[in-house]
């Protein structure tokens, strides 16, 4: 189970972690919960779904909303990057995008962004297009985000705490 893999790593590298979710309502940070031990390193996430919980809880400018749309690259990065600053982790997944069935924005149902803020600073975000019903496109959101976090974590060094 991937949540196993990265909850015990970041619990081993005392790396805190949080989410700030919108189609996924909370089902990534459930996830990881399961995993004994977690509270250790979860102080919290954010469920988001509508624009205004993404301005008011982690951050994001309503002007970014507004130029891009919540289904972009860049509200997913502020998201992430609210989450962590907001918590003060070392690590925050965000997640937003169509879970369908309609279109949102434009975008076809089962386009979404996973944003991911880092220790070493950086915030990215990946485009993806999954296929299937909603609870399947938002169980592929977070089986995605396990994985952007495991390419992550295997390419940082361990953080020195100070």
């Amino acid at each position: 189970m991937q949540q196993e893999i990265v909850g015990q790593t970041l619990i081993a590298r005392g790396e805190t972690i949080t989410s700030a979710e919108s189609l996924t309502a909370g089902l990534f940070v459930s996830t990881l919960a399961e995993v004994s031990g977690i509270s250790a390193v979860l102080p919290g996430a954010f469920v988001t779904y509508a624009a205004s919980a993404k301005t008011q809880l982690v951050g994001v400018s309503p002007a970014l909303i507004d130029q891009d749309g919540v289904v972009s690259q860049s509200v997913a990065m502020a998201m992430a990057q609210g989450a962590k600053e907001t918590l003060q982790t070392d690590w925050a997944i965000s997640f937003t995008g169509v879970a369908g069935p309609m279109a949102l924005e434009g975008h076809p149902a089962g386009t979404v962004f996973i944003g991911l803020a880092a220790p070493d600073g950086t915030v990215t975000a990946q485009q993806y297009q999954f296929v299937g019903d909603r609870q399947t496109i938002r169980l592929a959101s977070v089986q995605a985000g396990f994985a952007l976090i495991m390419a992550k974590i295997a390419d940082l060094p361990t953080l020195e705490k100070k």
